[in-house]
């Protein structure tokens, strides 16, 4: 991961339920880049529920719930067999969704990208660092947009 994009994600450590808003929907963007790679429509119905609790501004326990349900999709997924970059693109994309949905904003960006890059192709993610500089560009200036939008995350008191 850049030093640039690092340092603006670590804006938003910790993880704090004043900052969960904006880690959400940073996570959130990054996962829509590749939800054209989920295959399994319960992860399919996992990033909709999640795009509609984003927008009401749900309670985070419903987040909880569909967080949990998200993981276990994930843990789940049957993959690739090969390193075609199919199947390993499908994984890495329900991975950032699920990530995603728990407010795990770093790690949502880290599997977004490596779908990203899976879905060109294998070789890229297995050989090739600079096929991410892409995508954690996009990201980079996303998470900014947001943080510019949302103000500088305070800090409070770290979430379970």
């Amino acid at each position: 991961m850049p030093q640039d994009l690092d340092s603006l994600l670590l804006q938003l450590e910790p993880p704090t339920a004043l900052n969960l808003r904006l880690r959400l929907q940073f996570a959130m963007a990054c996962v829509q880049r590749v939800a054209h790679l989920l295959e399994d429509p319960d992860v399919i119905a996992c990033l909709e529920a999640f795009e509609d609790l984003l927008q009401r501004q749900a309670p985070e326990a419903e987040f909880a719930a569909l967080a949990a349900r998200a993981d276990g999709l994930a843990n789940r997924h049957q993959g690739s067999r090969s390193l075609d970059g199919v199947g390993h693109a499908a994984v890495s994309a329900t991975y950032a969704c699920a990530k995603a949905i728990a407010g795990r904003s770093r790690q949502a960006a880290e599997y977004a990208a490596y779908a990203a890059v899976y879905g060109q192709g294998g070789y890229g993610a297995t050989s090739d660092p600079e096929s991410f500089v892409p995508e954690y560009q996009w990201q980079a200036s996303r998470l900014e947009s947001l943080l510019v939008a949302g103000g500088p995350a305070p800090s409070a008191r770290p979430l379970a």
